[in-house]
């Protein structure tokens, strides 16, 4: 029998919270709330879920400060869920590392759909044991399968959602990865924001553009560019991935 897939539902209003948790054990979905940061954190690590589904507005501390918090140590899959509605609050969450935000009132039915197609791009990635030869053992093998593109000191595997940069595994969120992974499939060709938003977001996204600037600035934080190769902005326009 297939192990279910565990979601962690943090919010503060329990009538909410026991909707989405019925309608995603309706989809077979196991599920477990809680109602406060402090909770949300310590479940993180109890429960391992498969997907958060992270209220901002909640009692001590915030669902900002618990992205945070979880994104130091982890790239599970973080879907916002917000009543605020203004831009800020959505390049925020999506600079702490959300991978989603829904304003609400929500339809539950959109949020299972939306909940879906996270964990569809999302695979955590397995570390594999290691012989001890003396050296670093945090190296990463080059051996790649599946649908991957490779640069020399990257390799993006969008089969497994791992990322290889100079030797070592790099830690991203599904719509980071992609973003990358996009970008580096098509080396030197001009993209704009918009076009960006519709291929990695999708038509179930509406978002502003600055979403784009927000990941691209995170994916630069943690792939640096090479002399052969680089994330670069073409002005005016959008971004391109650029091989020399």
């Amino acid at each position: 029998m297939a192990v279910k897939q565990k979601i962690l539902i943090v919010d503060d209003d329990a009538n909410i919270a026991e909707l989405i948790s019925l309608y995603l054990t309706k989809e077979c979905f196991e599920t477990k709330i809680v109602e406060d940061g402090e909770e949300a954190i310590a479940a993180f690590s109890e429960f391992e879920p498969n997907l958060i589904l992270l209220d901002l507005m909640l009692p001590g501390i915030d669902g900002y400060e618990v992205c945070r918090t979880v994104r130091k140590t982890s790239s599970v899959p973080i879907i916002m869920l917000s009543a605020k509605g203004e831009v800020f609050d959505k390049v925020l969450g999506l600079e702490l590392g959300a991978d989603d935000y829904m304003i609400k009132p929500f339809d539950s039915k959109e949020l299972v759909a939306r909940v879906k197609a996270v964990l569809r791009r999302f695979t955590p990635v397995k570390e594999e044991p290691k012989a001890n030869t003396g050296t670093d053992t945090t190296q990463v093998p080059n051996a790649q399968a599946g649908e991957y593109v490779e640069y020399p000191q990257l390799c993006i595997n969008q089969t497994n959602y791992s990322v290889t940069y100079q030797g070592m595994s790099v830690e991203m969120p599904p719509k980071e990865l992609e973003l990358l992974y996009f970008l580096a499939s098509h080396p030197n060709q001009v993209f704009t924001r918009e076009q960006l938003l519709d291929h990695i977001w999708g038509y179930e996204y509406i978002g502003d553009t600055r979403t784009v600037d927000v990941h691209v600035k995170r994916l630069r934080e943690k792939i640096k560019d090479r002399e052969n190769w680089s994330i670069a902005t073409v002005w005016g326009i959008g971004y391109k991935f650029e091989v020399r």
